[in-house]
């Protein structure tokens, strides 16, 4: 490259400020109109028109319009449905157990709401089990004394009744929560920690998980679960109150939580809506609920003879033995059968099963689709009453039907018997391994822990046993100062549970 001389240096120095010139020039010219554009002026009458953010269409958010202003959408359902909702106290003889609605001495409080304007009101049976007086306090100030309509352990509902001379009711509607989806909003209304007076607290939050089951709440533990799991908070006394859709109407029954603090961690169980529909009515009725019986023990059904039978997923139910003459047995079901589905919906598992039979009545027929050698097959099957077929186990007491020189142990309160071929014959059931509860004494720790005479025990300690003599074994490798022992058993009309008894 050869040298610039002098000359050339002197030529080219006005140069450099021209192309300085052009370029700020440029850029003034384009930093200019792209302001013009940023502020939405119209250059023609093309320019697109500035439409403001709905972020009600953007589905992220519902928002509600009130006089020209946005709220949230909340506030319209907390005010239609506040009212509702009632204070619960229920006085007993002795204090309540229950550390999760529990007043002072025998005095216990929860919530529950007004779904009939005649007075009806749904809570839980945790809330007013064993009182000896109800009173209802309502968002007016009323306080009425209150008839206890119907109860029902099983599911942990009750309903309550009083005469409204005084005010007019507000009520809320039952909505629909076999279609809800988690991630859904959940609007809870109650009365928390009653003895600080904080009635009818609003707390919100999502639908967390659906069809929670084998959960344990104590000795009050409902046989039927379904829950729904929400973070919307729930607190001692909000048991028995609404869990809330967006449209007002009631999902579920605010019912427990799980909590290693005793207070709300984002982890709150609700019964349901579908769950209560089916039995309400039961509960108006008669004061009890009829429930269906299937005529089965349920067995657990593993991965690999869901591959063997060509079943997509983990899902179904297996059959271990079915009662002769049976609802299930008159249907053509056989053990070893896997039921796919009950009503067209998909079986989640035992528990599952459990419920949906419960909620069938006796004499209706259910449409079943199981699977038996990897062959599909359908059958209606028309299901039994529960409680007639209870009353026919007590009828055949097992105390009268069992040779009374077989060997038996006592234990925890119960006379137990190994559950021989030859004692299932007698009993006119198929035998599984297991020990059978021929008598349980009242009030001992058997009993407090709801465990039946005809009930045959599977596990004890995560242990199986198929004698007494299992039982001893176990029983001697105990500590002393066990505070529980954890028992899986096959109730007397077939379910499968998880019991724990307190020495």
């Amino acid at each position: 490259m050869g040298r610039i001389s002098p000359q050339d240096k002197k030529q080219d120095t006005k140069k450099p400020v021209k192309s300085v010139s052009l370029f700020v020039l440029t850029a003034l010219f384009f930093t200019f109109f792209g302001m013009l554009v940023t502020s939405n002026m119209d250059f023609t009458p093309k320019t697109i028109a500035q439409t403001p953010v709905n972020i009600a269409q953007t589905g992220l958010m519902p928002v509600a319009y009130r006089d020209g202003q946005t709220e949230s959408p909340f506030v319209q359902v907390v005010e239609n449905a506040s009212d509702a909702v009632v204070n619960i106290s229920a006085k007993s003889a002795t204090p309540d157990s229950q550390w999760w609605h529990r007043g002072s001495g025998g005095t216990s409080s929860g919530s529950g709401f007004f779904f009939r304007e005649e007075g009806y009101i749904l809570t839980n049976n945790h809330v007013v089990e064993n009182a000896q007086k109800l009173e209802v306090t309502t968002s007016s100030g009323y306080t009425y004394q209150a008839t206890l309509v119907g109860a029902d352990p099983q599911t942990d509902l009750a309903v309550l009744k009083i005469d409204p001379k005084n005010e007019k009711i507000t009520i809320i509607p039952f909505g629909d929560s076999e279609n809800l989806k988690v991630g859904d909003w959940a609007i809870a209304i109650g009365n928390p920690f009653p003895q600080q007076g904080l009635d009818r607290t609003v707390t919100v939050g999502v639908i967390s998980a659906k069809g929670r089951r084998d959960l344990n709440f104590g000795t009050e533990t409902p046989t039927y679960q379904d829950y729904i799991q929400t973070d919307a908070s729930i607190n001692p006394g909000n048991s028995g109150g609404p869990l809330l859709n967006l449209r007002g109407e009631c999902i579920g029954v605010n019912s427990a939580i799980s909590s290693p603090t005793g207070a709300s961690v984002g982890i709150g169980f609700a019964i349901p809506i579908s769950l209560a529909r089916s039995v309400v009515p039961d509960l108006i009725a008669l004061g009890k609920v009829n429930r269906g019986w299937l005529g089965v023990w349920l067995g657990r059904l593993t991965e690999r003879e869901t591959r063997l039978q060509g079943i997509d997923g983990l899902h179904g139910v297996k059959i271990d033995s079915v009662f002769t003459d049976s609802p299930a047995d008159r249907a053509g079901i056989k053990s070893g059968d896997i039921i796919l589905k009950i009503n067209g919906q998909e079986i989640e598992n035992n528990q599952h099963l459990s419920v949906l039979i419960s909620q069938a009545k006796g004499g209706q027929p259910v449409p079943v689709e199981y699977i038996r050698e990897s062959v599909r097959h359908e059958a209606n099957v028309i299901v039994a009453d529960r409680d007639t077929f209870m009353a026919s186990l007590e009828s055949n007491d097992p105390r009268a039907v069992i040779p009374p020189d077989t060997r038996s142990v006592r234990w925890l309160g119960m006379e137990l018997v190994s559950f021989s071929e030859e004692l299932a014959a007698l009993l006119k059931i198929e035998p599984i391994d297991g020990v059978f509860v021929r008598r349980v004494g009242q009030g001992t720790p058997a009993d407090i822990s709801s465990i039946r005479r005809g009930t045959v025990i599977l596990q004890v300690n995560n242990q199986s046993v198929s004698s007494i003599d299992d039982i001893l074994a176990i029983s001697d490798e105990l500590p002393s100062s066990v505070k529980r022992i954890p028992m899986i058993v096959v109730e007397p009309d077939g379910s499968v549970a998880r019991k724990v008894v307190r020495p």
